[in-house]
């Protein structure tokens, strides 16, 4: 089978580099190490398909002493190479890799894609929901599945709100903030304090968010004298935490000290 195309833009040394490894591992296909370095340069060049073919001769030669690792890299070009659709070929695999590894957070990563694809958003979300309770917050999958868990929840018709482990770190006024800021002129002050509010009401209104960030947002607003938005923000915080009394008692101290706690 002849090799993908090459994109354009490379080397013409790193492309006959290229040609000639890859005539190497035709004349010697049981070459573990050529095989190897030859998905590593397929894939690094956009050659899933070529690099899914040479992995999966290294699956081969290795046999029984083969590493998960490299079952999980051998599907990831399958994907790829597919233009991340998760064909069955790849979902026999990622299934061979969950009987391994039951919390695989790749493999549900993925099965939870192919359950989009495929129709089940509810199975999706049972996935990636799953994945960002459990998952360490720096996961690779964590940033894809943010992306796309509220659409897909949509789909499954449920109301989701990302766990607060998982949510993405955002910038906002913090109380060390708006005392460093009590240092700085009555202008610089004003101008820091008033972007960092800016960026987590936003946050807020689209997003929505635990109640620390309602509470920050509403005692930021006291601290610059805006007292009908933090007014606003404070009834809506009440509305949002209904039937939450710890969300509330922080709500409610927030409001107090900006001065518009009932």
């Amino acid at each position: 089978m002849p090799p993908d195309p090459a994109p354009e833009g490379l080397a013409p040394a790193y492309l006959d580099l290229m040609e000639k490894l890859r005539a190497t591992v035709a004349e010697r296909p049981d070459d573990l190490q050529g095989n190897t370095l030859l998905a590593q340069n397929e894939a690094r060049i956009g050659n899933f398909a070529a690099a899914a073919r040479a992995q999966e001769a290294v699956l081969r030669i290795k046999g029984a002493e083969g590493d998960l690792s490299d079952v999980e890299d051998y599907v990831e070009l399958l994907i790829g190479a597919a233009g991340d659709y998760v064909s069955p070929e790849a979902e026999t695999v990622l299934r061979s890799i969950l009987g391994r590894d039951p919390e695989n957070g790749m493999a549900r990563y993925y099965i939870g894609l192919m359950f989009t694809q495929t129709g089940r958003p509810d199975l999706a979300l049972r996935h990636w929901d799953r994945l960002l309770r459990n998952s360490p917050a720096d996961a690779p999958w964590i940033e894809p599945i943010r992306l796309q868990i509220a659409d897909v929840a949509e789909l499954a018709g449920e109301r989701y709100e990302i766990p607060e482990q998982a949510r993405a770190p955002r910038p906002g006024p913090s109380a060390a903030d708006i005392e460093a800021a009590g240092q700085m002129s009555p202008a610089d002050r004003m101008e820091m304090i008033g972007s960092m509010v800016a960026g987590l009401s936003d946050r807020l209104a689209t997003e929505g968010g635990p109640p620390a960030d309602w509470a920050r947002l509403i005692t930021s607003l006291g601290v610059l004298d805006r007292g009908s938005e933090a007014r606003a923000i404070y009834d809506n915080a009440l509305d949002v935490f209904a039937g939450d009394p710890d969300a509330l008692d922080q709500i409610r101290t927030a409001g107090a000290q900006a001065g518009v706690a009932e």
